[in-house]
Formats: C-alpha cells, sequence, structure tokens
C-alpha cells in the first residue's frame, strides 16, 4: 500500500507533466508523425476507459482496438470488465508520459464519437495495447477506415503478440450490458 508521502509524490509527479505538457507549444513545430494527423495537448483530454477519452470535451474512440469495459452505468455497464481498469489506467500511463500526442481522424462512430488513430511520440496507441495483452483489434471486423498501413500494424501486433487473458470486449458486452428500457 502506498504511504501518504509516495502519493503526494505521484500527485505532484503528475501534476507537473500536465501542466509542461500544455506549457511546452510543441504544435506549431511539431513535425507530423503521419500525414495529417494534428498535436493534441495533455491538459485537453480527460479519459474515460482504455479505448475512449475526450479532448476538449469531445469524446474519441480509437481506431483499430477493442479494450475491456469499465463500469458505466450511462451505457448500461453496472460492472468492470477483467482487465479493463488495467487497460484504463495503461491508457492513462502511456498518453500521459508522451513528448507528443497526436490524432489523425477519421469519421464518427455510431455513438457520434470521433474515430482516430492515436500516435504516442510517433507509436500507435493500439499497438502498445494490443502488446501489453490489454487490446483486441478489430480491423478485420470494421475495416481500416481508409488508413490501410496503420490497419497493417495493428494487425500484425495482433498476431504477433499476447492473446488477450479477457474475453473479447463485444461478447462481455451482450452478456452483462444491460440495456435500457424506454418509458
Amino acid at each position: 500500500m502506498a504511504t501518504t508521502g509516495q502519493f503526494r509524490a505521484l500527485f505532484f509527479l503528475v501534476l507537473v507533466t500536465a501542466l509542461s505538457s500544455c506549457a511546452r507549444g510543441e504544435a506549431g513545430s511539431h513535425r507530423p508523425s503521419y500525414q495529417g494527423a494534428v498535436v493534441i495537448e495533455l491538459c485537453d483530454i480527460t479519459f474515460d476507459d482504455g479505448d475512449t477519452f475526450l479532448v476538449k470535451k469531445t469524446p474519441i474512440r480509437v481506431l483499430g482496438i477493442d479494450t475491456p469495459e469499465i463500469t458505466d452505468p450511462h451505457v448500461g455497464i453496472y460492472e468492470d470488465q477483467p482487465f479493463g481498469r488495467a487497460a484504463a489506467d495503461s491508457t492513462r500511463a502511456i498518453i500521459s508520459r508522451a513528448r507528443t500526442i497526436e490524432l489523425a481522424y477519421d469519421g464518427r462512430d455510431i455513438y457520434q464519437r470521433r474515430l482516430a488513430h492515436v500516435f504516442v511520440d510517433g507509436e500507435l496507441l493500439g499497438v502498445k495495447l494490443i502488446g501489453y495483452g490489454l487490446a483486441y483489434e478489430n480491423v478485420r471486423h470494421f475495416g481500416d477506415n481508409g488508413f490501410p498501413d496503420l490497419a497493417d500494424r495493428i494487425i500484425h501486433a495482433a498476431d504477433a503478440g499476447p492473446k488477450p487473458a479477457f474475453e473479447p470486449p463485444h461478447i462481455w458486452r451482450k452478456k452483462h450490458q444491460q440495456k435500457k428500457t424506454k418509458q
């Protein structure tokens, strides 16, 4: 268990990282990792789960992957899927430690979230999460979204990486998500 001093040190480190990220101003001088990718600032991000976060209140859904669910009563999820918190915490840690965060946008999904490939220091977030065993690829189901080279990277990572130790999230949701009834 963490001591109060360790907690304070961790809080200070996260605070300094967040503040320095917003003060850097790399957006104007940075060369994109991918054509059309835009730099975003850490201070503009609000974290949700492993494959979703908000940028200035706009929901972003990470393309190419599906991570385990965490509790979200707004969508009928009342319990965490195994490894859901680990995936959410890993996404938060990877993005928070990055010097540069970029998004290559596509369209929107059925929930009106912006779809985007996420780059952290030039590497695909989806590939990292797959490599940690915290995400399934979903490119083979949804297609490449106009990013065939990025889709290939994700598929290669899934084929080469560890098999996740949890049930595919789309199957888990069918068993555990409670649909809202209209009144």
